[in-house]
């Protein structure tokens, strides 16, 4: 788990806002149903965010994203991992989720992406996904699935091959269709610099438009409001997800 549960990212609420927000069950291509949490403007959107947690799937720390989203303009949902394993019900801070993360397939988390994607194109002419650790890898890899993305943001995902074997976002390069921002911790134990470094060589190679910044010092999970001494790199993550997102959103 990237962040505490009572973790809220480290971006300023606006106040006063028009948004709305609701509790979801969306269901996937093989029927499976899962929770989600979505947050829209109260007005058109100006483009659609798929938000991936990290590995214990659906929490506050990213309901609260989704909403500063929304405040922005923006109609995000975030999504929970384990339909197929745990339900779509509320959970409890005692969860279990690494049980049920190795259960979890990218395939699987491609089927729900593909369903939010489908939740959001009506009102979302543009539609990204955002993911933190597990989620972003599986962001980026989201590029790769035919989902039509506008692009796909990462923060400190693990962009090569997994621990099965089984190709990553460097390997799969070739694959992006959408550009790639990737967002990490230059002290993060555990993705080093040559993971990072391979990524960055893959999609250049690729002629994948991307942006890879490393934070000299972060460590993985840096974009926390707890992380006081880490605020400036938060700061300018945020802004350059906002760059990002009002740069492919046509």
């Amino acid at each position: 788990m990237c962040f505490e549960l009572d973790s809220v990212p480290p971006i300023p609420v606006i106040r006063g806002a028009a948004v709305s927000h609701d509790d979801l069950v969306l269901e996937s291509a093989d029927g499976t149903a899962f929770a989600a949490f979505a947050a829209t403007p109260d007005g058109p959107a100006r483009a659609g965010i798929v938000i991936l947690p990290d590995v214990r799937g659906l929490y506050r720390f990213y309901e609260e994203l989704a909403l500063r989203f929304a405040e922005r303009g923006y109609a995000a949902v975030a999504f929970d991992y384990f339909g197929r394993t745990a339900g779509a019900a509320k959970r409890d801070d005692e969860f279990d989720y690494l049980g049920h993360v190795r259960q979890t397939t990218p395939e699987q988390v491609q089927a729900d992406v593909a369903a939010v994607v489908a939740h959001l194109r009506p009102t979302c002419e543009t539609i990204f996904t955002l993911g933190f650790c597990f989620g972003g890898r599986n962001s980026w890899l989201a590029a790769a699935a035919g989902h039509g993305l506008a692009g796909a943001i990462g923060f400190y995902g693990r962009p090569g091959a997994g621990a099965d074997g089984s190709p990553g976002p460097t390997q799969r390069a070739g694959e992006l269709e959408a550009p790639i921002l990737a967002l990490m911790g230059g002290a993060d134990e555990a993705i080093g610099p040559e993971d990072v470094s391979a990524f960055e060589e893959a999609l250049e190679a690729a002629g994948v438009e991307h942006e890879v910044v490393t934070y000299p010092g972060a460590p993985h999970s840096f974009f926390d409001r707890r992380y006081e001494a880490f605020a400036a790199d938060s700061e300018d993550a945020w802004q350059r997800v906002l760059a990002f997102v009002g740069r492919f959103s046509g």
